[in-house]
């Protein structure tokens, strides 16, 4: 008996290794992704019930002005990180989080980490292209549109929360989210726009980003009768996001929506 326990034993030691490599990483993982020769970090979501066997939503989150730097981990502090935090079991994606240098905004070389990241992690995860969704806060909603506005087919469903598409107000200077020889700017991204499911969400009192910048863009998306919602948060400021990604409605929404062929 006690030589087939020690056997036992020696066989479960030489397995573990084996059993470690086949358990996949969950939770916030660091990764770094390479663009133009330079090396940024960046953090990526796997869900706790993910698994190699099926194909995933990949949900892509560009921060705030606040969280901007090369750290890696501030991304995931405010919005979107807070939320899966929060309560992980409601967001079943791979979610990833770029960041952007200092006095940056989610445009020119930003815009490159941003889709470099989503790359990569189409690469390393199982991966439904047809359900892959965008969305940021503040000068990531302005984000948004910007790479909205380049890659229309590419997404399932964009979500900009308290963002903006004209910076005609004291903001991060940035590459126009609509180039000046398109035309009207939201009358161009709404044509750009019109057939990808959106979400808008304002605060009504935002003393940051003015809440006009989301109507005019609502109001254009419904003009050539685009699939958008607008939600204005009455009473609320710019901090709008802990409502929206506090939502069941607006993360189930985003859930059901694919990409249209």
């Amino acid at each position: 008996m006690a030589v087939r326990v020690i056997g036992t034993t020696l066989q479960l030691a030489l397995l573990a290794p084996t059993l470690e490599s086949q358990t996949p990483q969950t939770g916030f993982l660091d990764r770094r992704v390479t663009v133009v020769g330079r090396s940024y970090h960046y953090q990526v979501f796997v869900p706790f019930s993910y698994t190699a066997s099926r194909r995933w939503p990949i949900i892509v989150f560009l921060h705030g002005a606040g969280e901007r730097g090369d750290d890696g981990l501030l991304p995931t502090q405010v919005g979107l990180g807070a939320a899966v935090r929060k309560n992980p079991g409601r967001f079943p994606a791979i979610i990833v989080f770029p960041q952007a240098p200092v006095e940056s905004a989610w445009a020119g070389g930003s815009a490159q980490i941003a889709t470099a990241a989503l790359e990569q992690a189409g690469r390393e995860f199982p991966i439904d292209s047809d359900r892959v969704y965008l969305t940021g806060l503040s000068i990531g909603g302005n984000g948004v549109w910007y790479l909205a506005y380049r890659f229309p087919a590419r997404f399932a469903a964009l979500l900009p929360v308290c963002g903006y598409v004209t910076p005609n107000w004291p903001a991060p200077a940035s590459t126009p989210v609509v180039p000046a020889d398109s035309g009207a700017p939201y009358d161009a991204l709404a044509r750009q726009l019109r057939r990808v499911p959106t979400w808008i969400v304002h605060g009504e009192i935002d003393d940051v980003v003015p809440v006009e910048q989301s109507r005019q863009a609502a109001a254009a998306l419904r003009a050539v009768a685009a699939p958008v919602q607008y939600l204005e948060l009455l009473g609320t400021s710019h901090d709008v996001w802990d409502a929206t990604y506090g939502s069941p409605a607006i993360i189930a929404w985003l859930f059901a929506q694919r990409r249209s062929r």
